[in-house]
């Protein structure tokens, strides 16, 4: 483990610090060009003892460009100075010209357009100032050598402004998929709320029935069975309170705005109307049943239309499709559920932009499954599965 550690603290340090390693090599190489040619005719005439140090200031500032932005401007500026002692030492060490180049680049790589602007000033006059200092210098060198630089300056402002739209786009992105989450979060929040106020409207109609037949029979004992009458009236106490309790925790989750529904809530055996519905809506659909149907839970039959519903909905409104199918399969332990379309392929969206929020929710709560995928690349299917308990109601 410390090994693995220690190699991945090494290619981060070897990450980091890469350019200014390459940069130390160039330093090493200028000062061995100055070592190994002093006997050369072109050679700096003065003495090491200001020949290597002043190398060392040249590409100094190419390093202390982690702390200061704008330090790589220092390079130009010792140039011009160390031309005016000995011209000979910038032209004749190879390395310090592609020192110079990186130093263009890097004041043309700053963010800050007021610090490229002065460094592109620098950049120009730099090697102006050097070459002017040349004796015998052309106009050729006064035009060509200061434009390389120039061209080193332009390829790092170009990264730069490469490197700020790709982080420009990250940001945007990231910015992006915060609120898709937000929105998800959203859309689970009110999906929940609407399947809270669909399970209330059936167990509310279930405790009715409970507390009507509690209050016939306790009508209909006789006077001496005092004690099972006000047992019973107990029960049917608990259970108006019951109600009235769910109805105001309804009345809460209700938006403002939100109507009461009074209609019934539907059923798998209403599909045929809603198949007819999405027809004249432009969709055709065909509708297959495979097994017995059976007498289902209310809230699994309820989700189970709902399931269908939104899979038409998302084939209708944004897969484009010209056709789908839809199968409900009747199984011993479960029932099966598949919508499928021809259209062009996954969409997830309702006018929230996450239509299929509901769907997994739905099928969530009562433990079963979900998938989606297309079909031989084309169209797109939903299909659930949704356990049945072996007391159905």
């Amino acid at each position: 483990m410390q090994y693995l550690h220690r190699v991945g603290r090494i290619r981060y340090l070897s990450r980091k610090y890469v350019f200014d390693l390459l940069v130390a090599l160039l330093l090493f190489a200028a000062m061995l060009e100055v070592l190994v040619g002093r006997d050369s005719p072109d050679a700096p005439r003065t003495t090491l003892w200001f020949v290597l140090p002043a190398i060392a200031a040249l590409v100094v500032p190419i390093v202390a460009r982690r702390w200061f932005p704008l330090a790589p401007a220092a390079h130009w500026v010792l140039a011009i100075g160390i031309s005016f002692v000995d011209w000979r030492l910038i032209p004749f060490a190879i390395s310090i010209f592609v020192v110079g180049l990186v130093a263009a680049f890097l004041l043309g790589n700053l963010r800050d357009p007021v610090q490229a602007g002065i460094g592109l000033a620098l950049v120009i006059a730099g090697p102006v100032t050097v070459v002017y200092k040349i004796p015998g210098h052309s106009t050729a060198m006064m035009i060509f050598i200061p434009l390389e630089f120039a061209i080193s300056w332009v390829a790092g402002f170009a990264l730069r402004d490469r490197a700020e739209k790709a982080e420009a786009a990250e940001v945007r992105a990231t910015e992006a998929e915060r609120e898709r989450d937000a929105a998800a979060r959203i859309a689970v929040a009110e999906e929940r709320v609407r399947i809270a106020r669909e399970l209330h409207d059936i167990v509310a109609h279930a405790v009715s029935v409970m507390v009507l037949q509690v209050g016939a029979v306790r009508h209909k004992l006789p006077d001496a069975m005092t004690e099972d009458r006000d047992a019973l009236r107990n029960v049917e106490q608990a259970g108006r309170t019951a109600l009235a309790e769910m109805r105001g925790l309804l009345a809460a989750m209700r938006r403002d705005g939100d109507e009461a529904e009074f209609t019934p809530q539907p059923r798998l055996d209403g599909l045929d109307s809603l198949v007819e519905e999405i027809g004249r809506a432009g969709l055709p659909v065909q509708l297959h049943v495979d097994g017995e149907p059976v007498e289902l839970p209310r809230g699994i039959d309820l989700s189970a239309y709902r399931i269908v519903q939104e899979g038409l909905t998302n084939a209708l409104k944004h897969a484009r499709a010209s056709n789908a199918d839809v199968t409900v399969r009747y199984r011993p332990d479960e029932l099966q559920i598949e919508v499928r379309d021809n259209g062009e392929g996954s969409s997830t969206s309702n006018g929230l932009g996450h239509g299929l929020v509901g769907v997994r929710e739905r099928v969530k709560i009562y433990g079963g499954e979900m998938s989606t995928g297309t079909a031989n690349g084309r169209g797109f299917i939903l299909s659930t599965r949704l356990p049945l308990s072996a007391d159905r109601r």
